[in-house]
């Protein structure tokens, strides 16, 4: 009874069980788990150095008969290095890494499974896993493999923003690794809005980056492009002055230059018209002065005609003149033929030189005309341009 009033255990069964449970406990805290420790930052190497990732047991624990893995998730296979009994197991390991991936052997009696990689490249950045499978413990550790090859930003002029009246700079760096990014800033050190980021990769695995922004007059003439790699703490920069001649004129004063080009262009059009105007009249004052040789022609033949008709009728009707107009009419016949042919001659001669004037007019009215559209073609164009 007093058993059942005590409980179903008698009270110093329950202080033995109690301080068996206590020395249990105290025992494997006294002796512990060993913990697989890696380093708690990303190592950086450069591309070509050998890099040791560390790892290692704490406290102290002896490995040198267990399996050990060192693996990266990415790759296939994922192996890096096996070992089994200190026996590296190649034929596991991923192709990559032949010949270039050791431990420490002498060390794996004190925990040490830290793994030394040789000759790192670009494709070895990534995070990796160290692993025991008897203890069930891992670590990770994440590797960043940099190129010392990246060259100073170069900044040239892209273009004019007329919209903004501002100046557009590009800025160019390559040989970067892993991808940086870019920045731009101004003589303050105050980040400026800029394009987006154009970023190329090379065959060599190697990142180019460019990006352009547009510089107003309201910022500082000095600005700055600024290439960084936050995980290598990597940067490159470059430095322009950027004169104040280099900045669009303002949009009033552009507009009253227009204005005068427009201006200038209609003066010109005008004193065009003005000149084609005169010439017109020029060849119509030469078309009057060159008919009238030919009206004089037309009176003289007109004088000829009535002349040798009245000669004519004399020689029909002789009886009406006297003896001295008999003689002088035994002449008419020959003279009237020679001035008649030499008034002919004339004619004939007066003709073809007006034909030949009328030509000269036309061929210079075509040249004149023809002139005429290409400085208008030219003008129109430099119009265009203005």
């Amino acid at each position: 009874m007093a058993h059942q009033q005590n409980g179903l255990f008698p009270q110093p069964l329950l202080k033995a069980f109690s301080v068996l449970i206590f020395h249990i406990l105290l025992k494997d805290v006294c002796n512990g788990q060993p913990q697989l420790i890696g380093p708690s930052q990303a190592l950086v190497a450069r591309a070509g150095d050998d890099v040791i990732l560390p790892c290692h047991l704490e406290p102290a624990y002896d490995v040198s008969t267990k399996t050990l893995e060192w693996t990266r998730s990415s790759l296939d296979p994922r192996f890096v290095y096996v070992s089994r009994a200190s026996q590296e197991l190649e034929k596991l390991k991923n192709p990559s890494f032949k010949g270039r991936t050791s431990l420490f052997v002498d060390e794996l009696k004190y925990g040490n499974i830290s793994l030394k990689i040789s000759k790192v490249k670009f494709a070895d950045t990534g995070t990796y896993k160290c692993f025991i499978p008897d203890l069930e413990k891992e670590a990770l550790v994440k590797l960043v493999v940099a190129s010392d090859a990246a060259t100073s930003p170069i900044i040239s002029l892209s273009g004019i923003d007329k919209n903004r009246g501002g100046v557009v700079l590009q800025c160019e760096s390559a040989g970067w690794y892993p991808e940086p990014e870019l920045l731009w800033l101004d003589g303050e050190g105050n980040l400026l809005s800029a394009g987006p980021t154009e970023t190329l990769r090379g065959p060599d695995d190697l990142y180019t980056v460019s990006s352009t922004v547009t510089v107003e007059k309201r910022h500082s003439n000095n600005i700055t492009c600024r290439v960084q790699q936050r995980n290598t703490n990597q940067s490159r920069e470059t430095h322009i002055h950027v004169p104040e001649d280099f900045f669009e004129i303002p949009s009033s004063s552009s507009a009253v230059i227009i204005g005068l080009a427009v201006s200038l262009a209609l003066c010109i059009m005008l004193l065009i018209l003005s000149v084609v105007v005169l010439l017109r009249r020029k060849r119509k004052h030469m078309m009057k002065n060159n008919r009238r040789p030919k009206d004089q022609t037309d009176s003289v033949d007109d004088k000829g005609s009535s002349e040798k008709k009245a000669r004519e009728t004399e020689l029909l009707n002789p009886s009406s003149s006297s003896t001295t107009t008999e003689k002088q009419t035994s002449c008419l016949p020959i003279t009237s033929k020679r001035k008649l042919l030499k008034e002919q001659g004339r004619r004939e001669e007066a003709e073809k030189n007006l034909q030949n004037i009328k030509e000269k007019m036309i061929e210079s009215e075509i040249e004149k005309t023809e002139f005429i559209q290409k400085l208008m073609q030219t003008l129109l164009t430099l119009d265009s341009k203005l």
